[in-house]
């Protein structure tokens, strides 16, 4: 696949970890290839949050996730937190995009501070040293001053900040339409079809005119 039909995916420690999975079934169904990543605090919030219970092994998660999302085999590939040797630790071979859902405000940290002391971050850095698409979604409430300031260094940066904060102009019914309403932003900003969501002027909401 091209680099623009790869995409990056890191889920890290925050709550929200159904947003994460949802859009790696999406990114699945539109035939992209995703280079997954997730933390070990991200798997424990899965399978806190979620029926979703991982196993410890990057090949047994990569096993795991194609079955569970019905990939085709090597459509999704997992890598471990220190497998430099991956394509999205440099800059010619990682995908045009990253996403970071959730985010963690630690991840967000780290980020904004090069730190890179995991794949998660490396793979970050260097999507932001390419000038490559960078989109993280934190979810924390309330939010410090130092969230605040990471937040803005980051887009200053050129990284896009999309908090997990759901709309209600869809009038959603379920849990799944609010996951889906922060999910098809996601897929909007990648330049991805979906249908979860119209874009805004394309239905009637239902507000009086």
């Amino acid at each position: 696949m091209s680099g623009q039909e790869r995409i990056t995916l890191a889920m890290t420690g925050a709550s929200g970890a159904q947003y994460g999975l949802r859009l790696l079934d999406c990114l699945v169904r539109e035939d992209r290839e995703v280079h997954f990543l997730i933390s070990k605090a991200a798997q424990l919030v899965m399978s806190t949050e979620t029926d979703v219970v991982l196993p410890a092994k990057p090949q047994a998660i990569q096993a795991f996730l194609t079955e569970y999302t019905g990939a085709a085999d090597g459509q999704i590939r997992v890598y471990g937190k220190e497998d430099w040797m991956s394509p999205v630790a440099s800059g010619s071979g990682a995908p045009a995009a990253m996403v970071v859902v959730p985010c963690s405000t630690g991840t967000l940290s780290a980020i904004a501070t090069g730190a890179c002391n995991n794949l998660i971050e490396r793979a970050a850095d260097v999507t932001l040293k390419e000038r490559r698409q960078l989109i993280l979604v934190p979810r924390e409430a309330p939010l410090s001053t130092i969230h605040l300031e990471n937040m803005l260094k980051l887009s200053q940066m050129g990284a896009v900040i999309l908090p997990a904060a759901p709309g209600f102009y869809h009038q959603p019914q379920t849990i799944d339409d609010l996951i889906d309403f922060v999910v098809a932003r996601i897929l909007n900003l990648l330049n991805i079809p979906q249908d979860m969501l119209p874009r805004w002027g394309e239905h009637h909401f239902g507000v009086d005119d």
